[in-house]
């Protein structure tokens, strides 16, 4: 419980990935994808439960023994490459209040950032509760400025791929853009069971660092964050 509100903290791990097979067990230096998630929650002590949403009983293994809880498998329909990551999250809530009761709070936190740590949670939680928030969600720099790009057309002609006023600007005079990250999603639990999204009129952001920013969804994004981790710990 962190400011008399009960913190519910989800973590989804389908069995399923193309981009990656068994991607989140896959050994990232000495540790399975997921544990990284799952000590970085473990570690924010206000948290009041940390769960694993799987359809996949090794997945499950591998969560209880770094200290999750896996209540219950997620249903096959669920694990899909269809099924919507909100309804997944439903699934869950629903399945938490019927055994113990709603939480104040839901915290998403996708296996697939292992970087984001146990500080980032607390620091996107405190924006949380300064703001009045119902949702707050992370992001970071964009690489590359959107007004750089566009779609093509099927000739591939380029005429008007970027708008005359910033043809012949630098990146510096293009102002900062974020994109999101994917590594923490935060919201009231009764907003989000109403809204079905954590995006509205009080939804704040919390910045991450790019070097932490890591989402991994291909066999490039992997070896990437095994570069970082033997380079910098």
């Amino acid at each position: 419980m962190y400011k008399g509100k009960t913190i519910l903290a989800l973590i989804p791990a389908r069995g399923g990935s193309k981009g990656v097979p068994r991607k989140n067990i896959k050994l990232l230096l000495d540790k399975p994808l997921i544990a990284y998630t799952i000590e970085a929650a473990l570690q924010v002590d206000f948290i009041d439960k940390v769960i694993v949403s799987t359809d996949d009983l090794e997945i499950a293994q591998i969560s209880r023994e770094y200290g999750a809880e896996v209540p219950f498998l997620r249903p096959y329909e669920l694990a899909t490459d269809e099924a919507k990551s909100i309804d997944v999250i439903l699934h869950a809530m629903d399945w938490m209040e019927k055994e113990h009761g709603a939480f104040n709070l839901i915290l998403l936190l996708q296996p697939t950032s292992p970087f984001r740590n146990s500080e980032d949670i607390k620091t996107a939680l405190d924006i949380f509760f300064e703001k009045n928030a119902k949702a707050v969600v992370s992001v970071c720099e964009a690489e590359h400025s959107p007004l750089w790009m566009n779609t093509l057309n099927d000739d591939l002609n380029m005429k008007d791929f970027i708008r005359k006023n910033i043809l012949n600007k630098n990146r510096q005079e293009l102002g900062k853009y974020y994109r999101i990250n994917g590594a923490i999603y935060i919201a009231e639990w009764d907003y989000l069971r109403q809204n079905k999204t954590f995006f509205g009129d009080k939804t704040y952001a919390y910045i991450m660092p790019k070097e932490r920013s890591i989402d991994i969804d291909t066999e490039m994004d992997f070896k990437f964050a095994e570069f970082l981790i033997n380079r910098y710990g």
